[in-house]
């Protein structure tokens, strides 16, 4: 069952695309965090998603908000998935060990061994307000985010 907003978030420190750590907890204090966990790199609907938030990347990077996408492919894939897609923003591997942070999220389906299509809105204080988790063919609203990142 996913984490439900009013709850603190799980740190999490993963490799992106680059081969950089990333730690959820560097945002504290400084920006607000669009989390977006989805199944896999190269797939219909998680490519179309991806690129949606490329076509409005400002609205999910800047001085106020940090978008971090994770997945469970290797760093290796998603840096040739970044390449492919023009994909500028953080691409978390949650490869190994396998599914660490997307369980902690209460989003990885054990029996396909991938993450759900989640996404969890933490404020600056390391506080999840907002949380949609949609199965693995069922696009998420970018619209929605935006409502909620407004109001924070």
């Amino acid at each position: 069952m996913a984490i439900e907003a009013g709850t603190k978030a799980p740190d999490i420190e993963l490799k992106d695309q680059h081969g950089q750590t990333v730690r959820l907890s560097d945002f504290q204090g400084n920006k607000n965090v669009v989390l977006l966990f989805y199944p896999f790199a190269f797939t219909g609907v998680c490519t179309g998603e991806l690129c949606a938030l490329r076509d409005e990347l400002p609205r999910f990077v800047n001085d106020d908000v940090q978008l971090l996408a994770v997945s469970n492919d290797s760093p290796f894939s998603l840096r040739v998935f970044a390449e492919q897609e023009g994909l500028e923003y953080p691409l978390l591997s949650d490869f190994w060990p396998h599914g660490e942070a997307s369980r902690a999220y209460g989003v990885f389906d054990e029996e396909k061994g991938c993450a759900v299509r989640g996404t969890f809105i933490i404020d600056k204080e390391g506080t999840v307000r907002w949380t949609v988790v949609n199965g693995l063919p069922d696009a998420r609203d970018l619209k929605d985010y935006v409502k909620v990142l407004e109001k924070l």
